[in-house]
């Protein structure tokens, strides 16, 4: 699976992951310096069982421990998968 890469902007970002033409992006919203919203998350099914969802949130939760942001998590996916890696409590505003 290719590496993934991060957009950021202003008041939005997103993380992706690009791969035989396709792509699956996991997208946030940024509400204040310390807080980032987990909006949506996309994979194709070509992706499907790659563990591109979880890559996607694994540097999410790097990032947001390096640059001392919470994650509320909006998203369906980002919510379930928090809650079965109790070691990601820290980062996460619930």
């Amino acid at each position: 699976m290719t590496e993934v890469q991060r957009q950021h902007a202003e008041t939005k970002g997103r993380y992706y992951i690009r791969q035989n033409g396709e792509e699956a992006e996991m997208t946030y919203s940024i509400t204040t310096p310390t807080l980032v919203i987990a909006d949506h998350t996309e994979v194709p099914d070509s992706f499907r069982g790659t563990g591109a969802g979880l890559a996607m949130l694994t540097q999410f939760v790097a990032d947001a421990r390096a640059e001392g942001f919470k994650i509320m998590p909006l998203c369906p996916f980002v919510n379930a998968t928090r809650k079965k890696h109790p070691e990601w409590a820290d980062v996460f505003a619930v």
